[in-house]
């Protein structure tokens, strides 16, 4: 069985199929897809470590993530992204982002798959369409911001959901920085590329435009551009980084979810 359901306004789908027994045409249909609805996502799949890292490698070279340690020596690609029931702070990834926006090549795509959740509907993430967002902006501000482009760092607002887990698992380096153009055209469509949680200023000057930066922030995560999913042990999504937003909600409890970038 294989069949696609689209959410509303096409921001999402759901696939139902067995990962483990798809072939290259039904991969051709996920990417076709993916590049359609911008995030995707898979209920009830039995993948070992093994399965997940194969139906990876059919999305490009998988990164290393240069914040974590990765689950394993032989599976340093894959990622724990961890809450415990005793954290304090936010939850990893409560802001509004895009993946390691922070380096110079940042990741094309990030998949999830679910090991350990909480009740279904508690501890969604949430997914912005940048497709829909730069469509609805009034044409002044979308040729103004085609000569901007932003600033990010790894130690920007979102830096503080990452604390419990660096203290933890994380990895000794510097602060990385970044500058990439806040429009991009992916396909044959334009998109916003600008996360917030990572942003330190417009343009090379490190310029703080502090009412366009509150009004294109505004209007990134519209609620008619969202999409909450939720979440279900053994679930994986993908979504692509270069249009979609995504952020953590708050919760109180455990989750664990093992995390995969492709460049």
């Amino acid at each position: 069985m294989f069949d696609i359901i689209p959410g509303k306004k096409n921001i999402g789908a759901e696939i139902i199929c067995d990962l483990k027994k798809i072939n290259k045409y039904h991969i051709k249909k996920i990417k076709s897809a993916l590049q359609k609805y911008g995030m995707l996502y898979f209920r009830k799949q039995n993948l070992n470590s093994k399965n997940y890292i194969k139906f990876a490698k059919n999305f490009g070279k998988l990164a290393e993530y240069p914040r974590l340690k990765g689950l394993n020596k032989k599976y340093s690609k894959i990622t724990v992204v961890q809450r415990k029931a005793s954290d304090k702070g936010p939850s990893f990834g409560e802001q509004f982002h895009t993946d390691s926006i922070y380096t110079k090549k940042p990741p094309r795509f990030t998949m999830l798959f679910s090991k350990l959740v909480p009740k279904k509907g508690k501890a969604n993430t949430d997914f912005c369409s940048q497709y829909l967002a730069y469509e609805d902006l009034p044409t002044s501000y979308q040729k103004k911001l085609k000569n901007y482009k932003g600033n990010y760092s790894s130690e920007g607002p979102i830096s503080i959901t990452t604390q419990e887990r660096v203290k933890e698992k994380g990895k000794i380096n510097k602060e990385l920085k970044s500058k990439h153009n806040i429009i991009r055209k992916i396909y044959s469509k334009y998109t916003i590329y600008c996360s917030p949680g990572h942003f330190v200023g417009f343009n090379s000057k490190q310029n703080r435009e502090q009412k366009l930066e509150k009004y294109l922030f505004n209007h990134q995560i519209k609620k008619k551009f969202q999409f909450s999913l939720e979440w279900e042990k053994n679930q994986l999504a993908i979504w692509d980084n270069r249009s979609m937003l995504h952020q953590a909600t708050s919760f109180k409890g455990n989750r664990i979810m093992h995390r995969i970038t492709i460049q």
